[in-house]
């Protein structure tokens, strides 16, 4: 809870920290280390984290949340509570000239059969109805140890860092030689903080994470640039 809990901060003091200046947020997913959004209820914690994004989006700046792997049970609530808009999969944006292609990661490039198995799974109707039913006190616990067990393990099959890199380059190459006109492409999942250029004008970046690196990216006047949060809180 003390870990999770300055993890907020930590965040809310970035959010802050540039609200004066974002025109635009994109989370690329597993901004959340678990997440089921019920009909009538809602998970404890965030207040402060959620609280701050409402605040963005009531200040006009967009907010744009790609679930991840560890938070797309996000439906409704999110959207209409904080006024952002939440997307599965990967989307397409023009942003300062440049076109981005953004992406979590986990649905992008070669999957392995047993976890492509419970991605689909977890994204089925009909799963999440039947996990819906079940009392909170046992969904809860029982997927944050699942969550740290796949930390631990490398994305709950264990697939290390490096090999999910490998994956996402190899789906770089493919994807930028039928659209060129990509300049960046953009990812999360990867737990490394990683830029590389694939062509010429086109470049791949992974943003890391925030538990040790505290990573993102910036598109600004002087290009994309990649940084790190470190001012105290």
């Amino acid at each position: 809870m003390a870990d999770s809990r300055l993890s907020e901060k930590r965040i809310t003091a970035f959010l802050d920290s540039i609200k004066g200046e974002a025109e635009a947020i994109y989370l690329l997913g597993d901004i959340l280390d678990y997440w089921y959004e019920y009909k009538y209820v809602v998970p404890r914690g965030y207040v402060r984290f959620f609280g701050k994004l409402a605040e963005l989006a009531d200040a006009g700046i967009k907010i744009v949340w790609l679930k991840g792997n560890h938070d797309i049970w996000i439906f409704d609530y999110l959207p209409r509570e904080l006024g952002i808009e939440v997307r599965d999969g990967h989307i397409i944006e023009q942003i300062a000239g440049k076109t981005f292609f953004l992406s979590h990661g986990d649905g992008d490039g070669k999957l392995e059969p047993g976890f492509r198995f419970i991605r689909a799974l977890f994204r089925s109707p009909v799963c999440q109805w039947l996990f819906s039913g079940i009392h909170p006190r046992w969904t809860v616990p029982f997927a944050y140890n699942w969550s740290a067990r796949s930390r631990k393990g490398g994305e709950m099959r264990g697939i290390p860092d490096a090999r999910l890199l490998d994956n996402l380059r190899e789906f770089v190459v493919k994807y930028h030689k039928s659209h060129p006109e990509v300049d960046y492409f953009i990812f999360g999942h990867v737990h490394i903080l990683s830029r590389e250029e694939i062509d010429k004008g086109c470049e791949m970046i992974v943003l890391g994470e925030w538990i040790r690196t505290f990573s993102y990216a910036v598109m600004g006047p002087e290009g994309l640039q990649l940084k790190k949060f470190t001012s105290e809180f």
